[in-house]
């Protein structure tokens, strides 16, 4: 069941969701509007021959920062990690799913590759995987809306919620635009 308006205010308004600093007008039908942070983590594509997904690659992106007078410009065929703005977090009673805005889709921009799904139980800010499948660049400036974030309960609490250290979760309290850690899986 997707939770409408009226039950993810009364979520909210509990504490049994967490949407941190919640925009204004940011409560849809169905979801609620993320924003886009300022920060951006770019590929260093000429360091690295192949992407090895069993090393880890911590050089393979570096960090930029962008403001509101020099946005960043998201190029064709170009892939980016962002991030949103407000920081979530989820009881183990809901999951949820984070898509684009309709209204950006429509110019080509994409805000996932295949990460749309928020665990039960994780919390922390979401790493968006831009990239614009446009023949233009777009402009991104911080604190646009970006994306919206839909929630479904589940037919009883997860027994352990993303972030149990039994789980090997690599993401939980994740700050800003995170780089894989896909690599720690051949570690286990």
């Amino acid at each position: 069941m997707i939770l409408s308006d009226i039950s993810i205010r009364a979520a909210l308004e509990s504490g049994h969701i967490t949407i941190d600093p919640l925009g204004d007008n940011a409560i849809q039908p169905s979801s609620v509007d993320l924003r886009v942070s300022d920060t951006f983590r770019v590929f260093n594509n000429h360091k690295y021959p192949l992407i090895d997904t069993k090393q880890p690659l911590d050089g393979l992106t570096q960090t930029v920062t962008v403001t509101q007078e020099d946005p960043f410009i998201l190029h064709p065929g170009e892939f980016v990690l962002g991030s949103t703005l407000e920081r979530v977090s989820l009881p183990t009673d809901l999951v949820a799913r984070i898509e684009g805005k309709s209204s950006l889709g429509r110019l080509g921009l994409l805000v996932h590759a295949t990460a749309g799904f928020i665990d039960a139980g994780f919390s922390g800010w979401l790493t968006l995987e831009l990239s614009n499948v446009a023949n233009l660049p777009i402009a991104i400036y911080p604190e646009m809306k970006i994306s919206q974030l839909a929630f479904f309960r589940l037919d009883q609490p997860a027994s352990r919620g993303y972030g149990d250290p039994a789980l090997g979760s690599k993401y939980q309290g994740q700050e800003g635009p995170t780089p894989s850690q896909f690599h720690k899986n051949f570690s286990s």
